[in-house]
């Protein structure tokens, strides 16, 4: 008799047990169902929210705060860079196509690391190459250095040449914020464009 009820008693146990740990594996998979990874790599609480003075080519002085409400993606880079620059904001208007009429909540803000030589209006006419969501944006050199630091960007002149040509060398990370301004995510310009359009479809369902 004691055999017996000691028998049920570990059965019911055991089933219990076994309930509970099904229960619980279900719900780890439930939430790993819910959990969606990001294309590009993450940069939630890694990188400083988005802050700067600058001035827009074409338009006057600007701050971060004027952007408030968009997905910012911004680069650094400069007019007569041979190559990187131009196929890497070809690429960001081929990702703002992509997007449709959802591209008005996105604007791409194309910092010049050359001052010296991209004036306002020679930088207006460059970005205006790619596409009316790209915004050029220049500053003063300690401006400049202020805010490469601030989100961890090289750059550096290289010696001119006879007829006074240069490059200039520099990150090709593309930062991008959220809707109020907080860092999210980076990327490349080798990142494929549906990654691209994937990850900022997410963003703009976002709330603010």
């Amino acid at each position: 008799m004691n055999f017996r009820r000691t028998f049920q008693g570990n059965l019911i146990q055991a089933l219990r047990t076994g309930v509970i740990g099904g229960l619980m594996l279900l719900l780890g998979t439930l939430q790993g169902c819910g959990q969606e990874d990001w294309h590009l790599k993450d940069t939630s609480h890694l990188l400083p929210d988005l802050q700067f003075t600058m001035q827009q080519a074409g338009a006057g002085d600007v701050t971060a705060a004027d952007f408030k409400g968009k997905v910012i993606l911004l680069y650094f880079g400069y007019t007569h860079c041979p190559d990187v620059c131009p196929t890497t904001l070809a690429r960001l208007h081929a990702v703002l196509q992509q997007l449709g009429p959802a591209a008005d909540g996105v604007r791409v803000l194309f910092v010049t690391a050359d001052p010296q030589r991209d004036t306002p209006e020679i930088l207006q006419r460059y970005v205006e190459a790619f596409g009316p969501d790209i915004i050029g944006l220049r500053g003063s050199d300690e401006e400049l250095k202020k805010m490469a630091r601030r989100y961890r960007v090289g750059y550096t002149r290289q010696t001119q040449d006879a007829q006074g040509n240069y490059l200039v060398t520099h990150s090709s990370g593309i930062f991008i914020f959220d809707r109020a301004g907080n860092s999210r995510l980076i990327a490349n310009e080798a990142t494929p464009v549906q990654d691209f359009v994937s990850d900022l479809q997410r963003l703009l369902r976002e709330q603010n």
